[in-house]
């Protein structure tokens, strides 16, 4: 048997806050809904995303939960064009994610640009066209 993802859980210090962020700021589809644990359903094709209270889920893998700085992963979001790349950075910092890098040009002649959600987490938004 070979490893799937299924889902991607991340653990957030104000539930509340990062289930506005995804489902109302960049318009994720709520699956479930519970106090301790929100999940979405993210669309055809991706993997699940969950949100679990940051101590809760450091308990559930039996480690210390006093972490910070860079987690040593990302989530990837592959749009149509450049200018989703753009339009999808504008909603991720309307809805209270930080630019971490601009949009640009990469050296290997793609379009990407980096956003932080509101705990944190690195997502970089790459154009698959170079349109």
């Amino acid at each position: 048997m070979s490893a799937t993802i299924n889902a991607i859980v991340i653990g957030v210090s104000d539930m509340k806050r990062a289930k506005a962020f995804y489902a109302d700021g960049l318009g994720c589809q709520v699956a479930q809904d519970n106090p301790a644990f929100v999940s979405f359903n993210m669309g055809e094709g991706s993997s699940g995303l969950a949100l679990y209270k940051w101590d809760a889920l450091a308990e559930d893998a039996g480690v210390d939960p006093k972490g910070d700085g860079f987690r040593g992963v990302t989530l990837n979001q592959y749009v149509a064009s450049n200018e989703d790349v753009d339009d999808l950075l504008a909603k991720a910092e309307s809805a209270g994610g930080q630019i971490v890098r601009p949009a640009q040009q990469a050296k290997w002649g793609g379009y990407f640009g980096y956003f932080s959600d509101p705990d944190g987490y690195l997502w970089k938004v790459v154009a698959v066209s170079n349109s």
